[in-house]
């Protein structure tokens, strides 16, 4: 890693942080990295996650640690290693990062709020309202509305530094993916084809961005699927999992096909791939994500009419809101720290909410695209049981072509997914240089 770029990356926050303080009416910010959360009546803790916000600054992983922000001032990070002898703590190891914060090393939860100090105007952005208790935080200033939608609607635009960790993450994905996939073409289950992909990732399950989704044949047309069955074989792989680099995640999607599948719907798939480089190209500043969105059913339209799924043009597929039946989700969303990013919907930094489309709900990204965001463009196509038995005694019957619907529902459906930078003279396809196919 780069220390300027990581340098460059604080600085560019600290800038932007300027305008919350005085629109928010505080004089310091801080950032808690998050508690363990215990299983229901268990002495064993979740898997742990940082607060998306605190890890926009420090790209460490662990509980009780603290930044604490103030205008014109070095940033203070508070870090707590407990001197203790049931969990290893975490070492401090001498990072790129380091640099950027004055480093106060406490063992002592009970010293953490000492070094918070005084806290009159202050906001806490966590989860962990007990230890804000501690610090003196009155509940007014514990994630108070207009501090926490102007940290998301900052974390929208991505720095140089999250960019160049968005790529490393694609990367990294990207070489799972091709693992995962030799599996699958020697027959692995959805269990092999997941260790595969975990191990090429180099890390373990809880270090994933969220958990893999490995769905062979029909169990493609769920679309959070996320069981991982076993002596189980497939010809039809719909794999959707991603990686981390310094905390930040990309989301990659590819479905393949084996040579045993009919060959109408290999075709189809390839015609997919080519519609949803389409899309990608479609991005550009000052585009909206719904026209994106719309554009993305118009296209299907014309996919599920040209392969006789449906027995009606594609136009007249996506007036009568056929394509719904077959893509059920949003076209995607943005990228960044977490998966499904913050401030997708949101008017501006103060807050407010632009709802997507009533006929679209599933969207999660309804902002005018802007230069360095980051959204994924993941368009799908499925045979879902439960959307289309409705439609086999409906007004819209006739329409669809069930002897092609039938013979294919078997196979699941595909998804192709790909996470792509808005540039200030279009955009740039993130994960294609990474997997091309």
């Amino acid at each position: 890693m780069d220390a300027s770029l990581y340098r460059q990356h604080v600085q560019y926050v600290l800038q932007q942080l300027e305008q919350i303080w005085d629109s928010c009416g505080i004089d310091k910010l801080v950032l808690h990295s998050g508690c363990h959360h215990y299983y229901f009546g268990d002495d064993q803790y979740a898997p742990f996650r940082t607060n998306p916000n605190f890890a926009y600054l420090v790209p460490i992983s662990g509980p009780g640690h603290c930044l604490v922000i103030r205008p014109g001032e070095q940033p203070k990070l508070i870090w707590y290693s407990p001197d203790d002898y049931w969990y290893e703590p975490t070492k401090l190891v001498e990072s790129y990062w380091q640099n950027e914060f004055e480093m106060i090393c406490v063992s002592k939860a009970d010293d953490v709020p000492k070094h918070v100090g005084e806290v009159g105007k202050a906001a806490f952005v966590g989860e962990d309202v007990a230890f804000a208790e501690t610090c003196g935080f009155a509940a007014a200033q514990v994630n108070p509305d207009s501090v926490v939608t102007g940290l998301h609607w900052i974390r929208s635009y991505k720095s140089d530094y999250e960019i160049y960790c968005i790529e490393q993450a694609n990367d990294i994905a990207a070489k799972a993916h091709y693992a995962a996939r030799q599996v699958f073409e020697n027959h692995g289950s959805e269990l092999d084809i997941h260790h595969a992909y975990v191990q090429a990732a180099g890390g373990i399950d809880a270090e994933l961005p969220y958990e893999s989704i490995v769905a062979l044949n029909q169990k493609g047309s769920f679309l959070h699927y996320v069981n991982k069955r076993r002596n189980v074989s497939g010809d039809v792989l719909l794999l959707d999992s991603g990686a981390t680099y310094a905390g930040y995640a990309s989301d990659i999607t590819r479905t393949w096909a084996a040579s045993s599948v009919d060959e109408g719907f290999r075709a189809m798939l390839r015609d997919f791939n080519a519609l949803e480089l389409a899309l990608c190209d479609a991005v550009k500043p000052d585009v909206s994500f719904v026209d994106l969105h719309v554009q993305a059913h118009q296209l299907i339209g014309e996919l599920l009419a040209n392969y006789q799924i449906l027995n009606v043009s594609g136009h007249e597929a996506f007036d009568r809101g056929l394509t719904r039946v077959f893509f059920p989700h949003g076209l995607g969303h943005f990228l960044g720290i977490q998966v499904h990013d913050v401030a997708g919907r949101q008017e501006n930094i103060s807050g407010g909410a632009k709802a997507p489309p009533a006929e679209y709900p599933f969207l999660r990204t309804t902002r005018i695209l802007e230069p360095t965001m980051v959204v994924t463009i993941e368009p799908g196509v499925y045979f879902i049981d439960s959307l289309l038995r409705p439609e086999r005694s409906g007004a819209n019957a006739r329409a669809f072509n069930w002897e092609r619907i039938d013979a294919w529902r078997g196979y699941g459906g595909m998804r192709i997914e790909d996470d792509v930078l808005v540039t200030d003279g279009g955009h740039r396809n993130l994960t294609r240089p990474y997997h091309p196919e």
